[in-house]
């Protein structure tokens, strides 16, 4: 017997929900952002470039209710901005996706300082410090039978070694795919479920220099088992599923979202 379309809005819809989705404004993030706001969910995304964020909000508003919160999350004052922003709007918090997310390339002989600790401050200490000053509200909306949810953005490059000499950025990716698991066992008590997506390829600002290349592209993709490149409602499910019903009795998971591509190795 199919199931019934009330059986599925159970499952996976998030009407009444309201999430926080850094780095919303493009590539991954914003797809997450379309699909929990075609779920029902009230979304709150934040970005650094004020004018692309003001279009995406904008944008992003015809598929449901979205605004728009400019922030820094390289840096503890831009995290404690944006918690500070977050709780002046809403007093309980269901979905905290961590998706802000730097990189930088360069010869293991030349790697500078500032490129690691760039994105070591931004892909790992900013969801840890975002994550720790939103707990308030998180807890506020748990519940045993409705935990809240904790969604961070990893990379395949988190679980095999790249190609590309992007030292910090693979850390970085490892690091938040353990910093999942250690959330998740210290907040499961209360009601709190962290897990992690971990993309392959998808078209994004990051992904730009090989993606916007035909060429590049078509190699890229046939390196992928299921031999394409990932697409937003790739993305948008995985995340609908961790936020909602459907994806409630899961956590400390890193869910790699990428066709395949971890297994390659």
């Amino acid at each position: 017997m199919p199931m019934s379309t009330d059986r599925l809005t159970e499952l996976f819809g998030l009407d009444g929900k309201t999430a926080v989705v850094t780095g919303g404004s493009r590539g991954i993030g914003r797809m997450i952002a379309g699909g929990l706001l075609d779920a029902g969910c009230h979304v709150i995304i934040s970005a650094r470039k004020a004018d692309q964020l003001t279009e995406a909000a904008g944008e992003l508003s015809a598929r449901g209710p979205c605004e728009a919160v400019q922030a820094d999350l390289s840096t503890p004052e831009g995290c404690q901005a944006l918690a500070a922003a977050v709780r002046e709007r809403v007093d309980t918090l269901d979905v905290l996706v961590n998706n802000a997310g730097a990189s930088w390339g360069a010869p293991l002989d030349e790697f500078p300082v500032h490129g690691w600790d760039k994105v070591m401050d931004t892909n790992v200490r900013g969801p840890f410090l975002l994550t720790q000053q939103l707990l308030d509200l998180l807890r506020a909306a748990a519940s045993a039978e409705d935990p809240a949810r904790v969604i961070n953005v990893a990379s395949v490059d988190g679980l095999k070694v790249p190609d590309m000499e992007t030292y910090s950025y693979s850390a970085s990716k490892a690091g938040i795919i353990h910093l999942t698991r250690h959330l998740a066992k210290r907040l499961a008590p209360e009601h709190i479920t962290v897990n992690a997506i971990a993309p392959g390829p998808f078209d994004s600002k990051m992904m730009a220099f090989i993606l916007d290349n035909p060429k590049a592209r078509g190699a890229l993709a046939s390196q992928v088992p299921l031999g394409r490149i990932g697409q937003p409602d790739d993305m948008a499910g995985a995340a609908v599923y961790l936020a909602s019903r459907a994806g409630s009795y899961l956590t400390g998971a890193t869910v790699p979202v990428a066709g395949g591509i971890a297994l390659a190795d």
